[in-house]
């Protein structure tokens, strides 16, 4: 039998009282499986929660969270299962992840184009990413549900008027006015439909043919055609037609090959309005596991990491792949009673953490937190998120994302891992298929002039699919460097 020494008293260890130690194991194992069997997806009620909208009709309410609690959940435990597979590979560097896609979905914005438009840079940057690793490549979409928000105040001020802040479309509206602004509960409704329309779409494109590799010459999009990191798109995909030629020359058909025709897709979001995720908890009948259906993984917000909260009793019980934002306020021992509560039986592949720092400040706070996993001999994926900690405002008031400030947080990643042992496993980042001028710099030198021209995000800015492909290549770089 083999015991991990760092999780027992050191006495214990020194003096070698095994039974005593297997004692101490045999409760603590019993201890987990009684808190799995006494979880239930209500659980977090009662405790201290944040970040969540307080509705005037009640009545209106609850009809509208049963109304989706009869409703088929969006996604089955057989897939989420598949993904916590995936991800079990990127936790000991054998895959990477790929997570990005919308700062907060809409329901104005929600179209065909849009959707093809998102879909393709996704799998321009697997492609960029696969052929300069050799690693298989995770994509899970930010889509599909991500429609909340955290903020960081309740209210906002716009010439001397006072409003509730912008939540998110299954919250409120955008437009500021007092009705728009008001919290309603039909828009909870209207989220998940849409977010079952998206994931149906997604999984079409998936599996019929748009994301075969035979296709490849079709996904650059024709603003991303004539830019420098289109062209360079260009060149590889005329290596791997190359390949592909050979392959056929040899008798083999490609088209016979599954994994080059069609792909895997999964889609997550913030688990953030708890009520909404409750009713879309499904008790597996094969495993008798808890399963939240609304995402294939979906993940804890820095704002709502709380130990003592609501959030993450209600993660701790799901048999989901889950992740947890790390921010610059994270301490070493928060984080490692953090991470054994929500994989109490350290499994590869149950828990991602999202690394999301700022460039100015990763180097000084990512280290030691790395370096104690590893230490501690937990199993985790670690990803970074370049977006959330490098919002700034520009001279005319819109906050944007400088380029080089993302680019930069994302290679101390890389480096911090590298020094450290582990393994840099993957990047979560906010994106669009759009053309769309709302993070300075990169290849197109967006200009803070610029960022009137085409500023269309319902919060946070985006990378375009300029700047997506751009940042994957350069990615490549770093690790096939490492």
């Amino acid at each position: 039998m083999v015991y991990d020494s760092g999780a027992l008293p050191d006495d214990l260890v020194m003096l070698g009282k095994i039974p005593y130690v297997e004692k101490i194991m045999t409760a603590r194992a019993k201890e987990n499986s009684h808190q799995a069997k006494t979880w239930q997806p209500d659980s977090w009620q009662g405790l201290p929660i944040k970040q969540q909208p307080v509705y005037e009709d009640q009545a209106a309410l609850k009809s509208v969270l049963r109304d989706i609690s009869q409703q088929p959940p969006l996604v089955v435990p057989s897939e989420i299962r598949n993904l916590r597979k995936q991800l079990a590979k990127a936790a000991t560097g054998q895959a990477f992840l790929l997570q990005g896609g919308d700062c907060a979905e809409s329901f104005a914005e929600f179209n065909e184009k849009n959707l093809q438009d998102y879909f393709r840079v996704m799998l321009q940057m697997t492609v960029a990413l696969m052929y300069g690793t050799g690693k298989p490549v995770v994509k899970v979409g930010r889509v599909a549900g991500q429609f909340a928000k955290p903020r960081s105040a309740d209210t906002e001020t716009i010439d001397d008027v006072t409003l509730p802040s912008y939540r998110g479309d299954i919250i409120n509206n955008i437009d500021f006015e007092e009705t728009a602004r008001q919290n309603n509960p039909e828009n909870l409704r209207r989220a998940y439909q849409q977010a079952g329309q998206t994931l149906n779409y997604l999984r079409a494109l998936a599996k019929g043919g748009f994301s075969s590799l035979q296709n490849i010459g079709k996904w650059n999009d024709e603003f991303i055609r004539n830019s420098r990191q289109g062209k360079r798109f260009e060149e590889m995909v005329s290596h791997i037609n190359e390949c592909f030629s050979f392959i056929e020359a040899c008798g083999l058909d490609v088209r016979d090959v599954e994994k080059l025709r069609e792909a895997d897709f999964y889609i997550s979001h913030e688990g953030l309005l708890l009520d909404y995720e409750q009713q879309l908890v499904r008790r597996d009948e094969e495993t008798g596991e808890w399963y939240a259906c609304s995402a294939h993984m979906l993940w804890i917000g820095d704002r709502t990491r709380n130990l003592d909260g609501a959030h993450v009793e209600f993660f701790r019980g799901l048999s989901n792949p889950i992740a947890c934002k790390v921010g610059p306020s994270m301490q070493e021992d928060e984080l490692i009673t953090l991470i054994d509560t929500l994989n109490p039986n350290n499994e590869a592949g149950r828990l991602t953490l999202i690394s999301r720092m700022g460039a100015g400040k990763v180097a000084k706070h990512l280290p030691a937190l790395a370096r104690r996993v590893k230490q501690e001999g937990r199993n985790v994926v670690w990803s970074c998120d370049p977006m959330h900690g490098n919002t700034i405002k520009s001279p005319n008031g819109l906050k944007t994302r400088p380029f080089n400030d993302i680019l930069s947080e994302l290679r101390q990643f890389f480096d911090i891992h590298a020094s450290e042992g582990s393994y840099a496993g993957g990047i979560h980042f906010e994106m669009t298929g759009q053309d769309v001028t709302e993070c300075t710099g990169g290849a197109q030198a967006i200009s803070d002039a610029d960022l009137k021209n085409r500023y269309r995000t319902h919060c946070d800015p985006r990378l375009n699919a300029s700047q997506s492909l751009e940042l994957a290549f350069l990615i490549s770089e770093a690790l096939k460097g490492q």
